[in-house]
């Protein structure tokens, strides 16, 4: 699967004093929709670090803010990968609002790399996960 749609709320915590969604927060929205993609892949993070020894590490991102979201807005983080060198994965995010005429919030380029659970040195993607993503 080479791409991943996931929709959240935009809740109080998530917001400024003005009820705006809190720049950084983008960033969370991201990366739970990352994680939500491995898992409904059937690839588990944590059981991936103790049975393989893999951990996943941001190692580049750019973001561009569009448009704010605000409290209670409807969103969805659309996500597409793109496989980079043996040990990462470039992921294109985007965050929409949802509604009548859907409104491109903000857009960000991540790559994420694959690190051996003990030394933090790069490691190839395990087979399967880079076969989903192919």
């Amino acid at each position: 699967m080479t791409s991943f749609s996931w929709r959240l709320r935009a809740y109080y915590e998530d917001t400024d004093a003005g009820g705006v969604v809190y720049h950084t927060n983008y960033l969370k929205f991201f990366e739970r929709a990352r994680t939500e993609w491995l898992r409904s892949l059937g690839f588990s993070q944590a059981r991936m670090a103790v049975e393989e020894g893999v951990l996943f590490s941001v190692v580049e991102l750019t973001t561009q803010f569009r448009r704010p979201a605000r409290l209670d807005d409807a969103l969805e983080v659309r996500s597409t990968v793109a496989l980079g060198g043996g040990a990462s994965v470039n992921f294109q995010q985007e965050i929409w609002r949802e509604g009548a005429t859907p409104e491109l919030l903000a857009t960000g380029v991540v790559r994420v790399a694959c690190i051996d659970s003990k030394t933090f040195k790069p490691r190839r993607l395990p087979e399967p996960l880079r076969k989903e993503f192919a």
